[in-house]
């Protein structure tokens, strides 16, 4: 099979100075794509800036016989979402490629976790990946063409302790993917979630010395094919850690049909409508929205008995 490459393709990665990001630069740069790195520079928890990492990383890709140019705004506000987007468009006259993976981290136990910390996080995580996929959609779909990654993680998925924050703002990701995905399906727009597990310093304060290996480099494949132009995936889940590859989805049991329901049916019923034996799968798109109104019509027209 031949490599799969970016030729003349312009992607935007965002926290691509270090880490994961870093990673998913390099490896699209090797294969032909103009990358804009941006990258504030703020510590993990979000403060300050320091333009020596985007810059880094851009000098490591030239060096390397690649084509980049570093950004340092914020994509925590829509100002900086724009001029991210902006700087794809000013140097490289287009935008193909969207990768949200810039992020931050503070922690905390719900029942104490400030209003601040908990808007800092969501401000770069899930607010800012509106502040760059709003700006870049109407190019895509005015060139009918467009690869979006945005970064999902299984402590959102399945929750972690500490991080209300950060879970909500990585559940919110595949929201705003799926209706990505939904629009961008007819002008070949296709939008995916990746859920990624790496050694990096996000990893900071955990012991980390009996994981296998999970450095960046066995994500950044995975990402790569997400944002090639032969990916056959729209409003999809991938998660990649430790060298295993798989799909998240979600399912609903087939539930059970009632014509009416009191508090205490829904308590004595609670094991039929936990029965995960014939789950029922509604990819996003083109259709799963209708599709599980549909079907749940369908049992209600026909009773207990229909639908399986």
């Amino acid at each position: 099979m031949a490599d799969l490459r970016f030729d003349n393709r312009v992607a935007v990665i965002t926290g691509a100075g270090r880490g994961l990001g870093r990673a998913y630069a390099e490896l699209l740069a090797a294969r032909g794509a103009k990358v804009v790195v941006n990258d504030l520079g703020g510590s993990l928890q979000g403060h300050g800036s320091d333009a020596g990492p985007a810059q880094e990383a851009v000098d490591a890709i030239r060096a390397s016989g690649g084509e980049a140019v570093a950004n340092t705004d914020s994509v925590a506000t829509e100002a900086g979402g724009k001029a991210i987007i902006q700087s794809a468009l000013d140097h490289y006259g287009r935008i193909d490629i969207v990768i949200h993976n810039a992020g931050n981290v503070r922690r905390g136990l719900l029942k104490d976790l400030s209003y601040d910390d908990f808007n800092a996080v969501l401000d770069v995580h899930l607010r800012g990946a509106f502040h760059v996929v709003r700006p870049a959609f109407p190019h895509m779909v005015a060139a009918n063409y467009g690869r979006i990654v945005l970064t999902s993680s299984v402590s959102g998925i399945y929750g972690n302790q500490t991080v209300a924050n950060y879970a909500t703002s990585k559940t919110g990701m595949i929201g705003l993917c799926n209706v990505a995905a939904l629009e961008g399906a007819a002008h070949n727009v296709r939008c995916n979630v990746i859920a990624p597990g790496a050694v990096t310093r996000m990893a900071e304060g955990l012991d980390t010395s009996q994981y296998p290996p999970m450095g960046p480099e066995l994500v950044a494949p995975v990402v790569g094919y997400l944002a090639h132009e032969s990916c056959a995936v729209t409003g999809e889940i991938l998660s990649s850690m430790a060298g295993r590859v798989s799909k998240i989805y979600i399912a609903e049991t087939r539930g059970v049909y009632q014509p009416t329901w009191t508090i205490e049916q829904v308590g004595e019923q609670m094991t039929r409508i936990d029965d995960r034996s014939s789950p029922w799968v509604f990819p996003p798109v083109p259709s799963g929205q209708m599709d599980h109104i549909l079907r749940s019509f369908e049992m209600a027209r026909k009773g207990a008995g229909a639908a399986d």
